[in-house]
């Protein structure tokens, strides 16, 4: 067996499985759904080559198999929690730590300054280094190379643990000089020409297909949906881009209300609500099971949602007059 490839989380609710001998309570301890749960059985049941849990009249019984795995189980994770967590308690200013964030562009451009201001105040020692999409994938994060990701989720896997950050709508940036200012309707807004931003996803992404609107994102699928495609010329990944090229007459640049609010001080710039309903959108922060309960994760966790409670409780929403 390639252990490379062995997700560790997985002994972690085996584990569990196996001391509450019933799925739904096993669910309910290690906070994830019972589908969730369901499933992670399923993969064990793989990897071990054992039904390891069989129905009977009094509830779930271990296999033999899985009595014999047990007691190995619980020294492993024993040994893992030991090289893991710190016997001590976090001390956040005197430590000097490396966490390691992986954050979109659009997190970076509204939460991180903000979190490294709180981080020099408290942990004036801490290092911080935060990494793409591109440059982590979820195996990373299984295995506790990286401490957590905050980004928008299409897809995570079940075993991960995720809590909400905040929500975000959209706004559109234009030019001041723009001959649709007066006139922002969704006709004009269609007939002009488009910045379009990535959707952020883990691992190395290549090139969008520009005739396939329903996979460019959120836009693009509140457009389709109301049967409409809008004229994209520009494709980026990064969103201070869009706020730069927005200046230019004859593009609109459609993004998350925060972002826009970056270029409210900025004369060149209009922002304008959207001439068409985009749902809102959840940025969310998640980590791997391994290190749920280590202290200092568990601090940096509370740090971070403390520092965007205060950004959304100082916005007092809505956050931009729309010109």
């Amino acid at each position: 067996m390639n252990l490379e490839r062995v997700d560790l989380n997985l002994l972690i609710y085996l584990d569990v499985l196996l001391r509450e001998k019933n799925v739904t309570r096993a669910a309910e301890q290690l906070g994830v759904t019972q589908p969730a749960m369901s499933n992670i059985l399923r993969r064990l049941r793989t990897l071990f080559n054992d039904p390891l849990l069989i129905r009977s009249s009094e509830g779930m019984t271990p296999t033999e198999r899985a009595l014999e795995l047990q007691p190995h189980i619980h020294e492993v994770l024993a040994d893992l929690s030991q090289i893991l967590e710190p016997r001590t308690e976090f001390r956040p200013y005197t430590s000097t730590r490396v966490f390691r964030i992986m954050t979109s562009d659009y997190a970076e451009a509204t939460l991180v300054p903000r979190l490294v201001k709180a981080m020099r105040s408290e942990a004036p020692n801490v290092v911080l280094d935060f990494l793409t999409p591109s440059d982590v994938s979820y195996r990373d994060m299984e295995q506790g190379k990286v401490d957590l990701a905050i980004n928008r989720f299409n897809e995570i896997p079940q075993s991960f643990h995720q809590v909400l950050v905040w929500r975000d709508s959209f706004s559109c940036l234009l030019s001041a000089n723009s001959p649709i200012v007066q006139q922002f309707n969704l006709k004009n807004y269609l007939e002009a020409q488009h910045i379009w931003v990535s959707k952020t996803g883990m691992g190395v992404g290549f090139g969008v297909n520009p005739d396939k609107s329903g996979g460019l994102g959120w836009i693009d699928q509140a457009l389709d949906r109301i049967g409409q495609k809008r004229k994209i010329s520009i494709f980026t990944r990064h969103y201070q881009m869009p706020a730069l090229l927005a200046a230019n007459v004859d593009l609109v640049a459609t993004l998350p209300t925060r972002v826009a609010q970056m270029q409210a001080q900025n004369d060149k710039i209009i922002i304008k609500e959207p001439p068409f309903y985009i749902p809102e959108f959840e940025l969310k922060m998640a980590w791997c099971p391994l290190l749920h309960h280590h202290p200092a994760h568990r601090w940096l966790r509370q740090l971070i949602l403390f520092v965007a409670r205060q950004i959304v409780e100082e916005e007092g929403r809505p956050p931009v007059r729309f010109g």
